[in-house]
């Protein structure tokens, strides 16, 4: 795809809003970065773990993970019916920590470049720019998160998570 193709946001939309798995919304973040920034990253590992409410995912500095707030997404799913919102969910929360792999250790920043990428790739009404735009807690605003308790699971790796070349040792 090129910047001059119109057709290019409708080939982001359209792959968002069909993807399946993490690893296929994965594709996508790493795909929407190197469109917009012209930056790409490889060897990424993805981790399901029950995080604080507060916190949508994290990248240990100096390492290749992502931490996923399972919680957060299995509440989003339960109470939102729509895979389509989901998936923004999971793509602006995945695009924010491999901003941070990326070298981009700015709060500030990594929010402004991640409303700049999802605007830029989906456009300015879609929901990932809108949620980009307004941040993911506002999926969470009429959900009474007082009253969930959900105990602590094992951290969970993402199995084929990022496609890597083999190699023989």
């Amino acid at each position: 795809m090129s910047k001059g193709e119109p057709s290019f946001i409708d080939k982001f939309r359209n792959s968002l809003e069909t993807a399946e798995s993490y690893a296929e919304v994965w594709r996508i973040v790493k795909g929407t970065v190197e469109f917009s920034l012209g930056k790409r990253r490889g060897s990424m590992m993805l981790f399901l773990d029950d995080l604080p409410l507060q916190l949508g995912a994290y990248h240990p500095i100096g390492t290749n993970n992502i931490v996923l707030n399972r919680t957060l997404v299995e509440i989003v799913e339960a109470s939102i019916s729509s895979k389509r919102v989901v998936n923004a969910l999971v793509y602006n929360l995945l695009l924010h920590e491999y901003l941070h792999a990326l070298g981009e250790y700015s709060e500030s920043e990594v929010k402004r470049m991640v409303i700049d990428v999802a605007q830029e790739c989906f456009g300015e009404e879609h929901k990932a720019t809108v949620i980009a735009r307004k941040t993911p807690w506002v999926l969470l605003r009429n959900i009474p998160l007082e009253a969930i308790n959900v105990p602590k699971r094992v951290m969970q790796i993402v199995k084929d998570f990022e496609e890597t070349d083999k190699y023989i040792v």
